[in-house]
C-alpha cells in the first residue's frame, strides 16, 4: 500500500521538475535572443556612424561642404528613423500588436522639407537617409560570409 501512495508523489515531483527545467531552458534561450537582438542594435547603429562619417567626408571633399551638409542631415533623419524602428520592434508583441507609423511621417516630413527649403538639395539628403540601408547590407554581406 504504502508504494501505490508514493507513486502519484513521485510522479507528480518528477512532472513538476520536468516543467521547471523546461521553463529554465525557455527563460535561459529568450535572455541569450534578447542579448544577441540588444547587440545586433547596436551593432547596426555603430555600422550606420561609420559609413555616415566616411560617406560625409567623401562628400565634403567632392562636392563641399553644402552638399555634405545635406546628406548629414538625410544620415542623421536615417538613424533617427533607425531608432524609432528598434523601439516599435521592442514594444512589439508586449505593448502593441502593430508598427507605429511615425517613421513614415518623419521620412515624408524631411523630402516635403527638402523639396520646399531651396537651401537643401533632395538627392543628397534622400541618399543620407539610405544610408542606414548600407549599413543593413554591410551587416548582411558580414553574417553571410561568417556562415560559409
Amino acid at each position: 500500500m504504502k508504494s501505490t501512495d508514493e507513486t502519484p508523489q513521485l510522479t507528480e515531483l518528477l512532472v513538476n521538475e520536468a516543467t521547471t527545467l523546461e521553463e529554465s531552458s525557455v527563460t535561459q534561450s529568450s535572455e541569450n535572443s534578447m542579448g544577441e537582438y540588444q547587440q545586433l542594435k547596436q551593432e547596426l547603429y555603430l555600422i550606420t556612424l561609420a559609413i555616415t562619417a566616411v560617406a560625409f567626408a567623401t562628400v565634403v571633399y567632392f562636392y563641399g561642404l553644402r552638399v555634405a551638409g545635406n546628406y548629414l542631415l538625410g544620415a542623421v533623419t536615417g538613424v533617427v528613423y533607425l531608432r524609432l524602428l528598434a523601439r516599435d520592434v521592442d514594444r512589439l508583441g508586449t505593448e502593441t500588436m502593430k508598427l507605429s507609423l511615425n517613421r513614415q511621417a518623419l521620412v515624408i516630413v524631411l523630402m516635403l522639407v527638402a523639396a520646399k527649403w531651396h537651401q537643401l538639395q533632395i538627392l543628397p539628403v534622400f541618399l543620407g537617409f539610405l544610408t542606414y540601408k548600407a549599413a543593413l547590407l554591410v551587416y548582411l554581406v558580414r553574417i553571410l560570409s561568417i556562415a560559409d
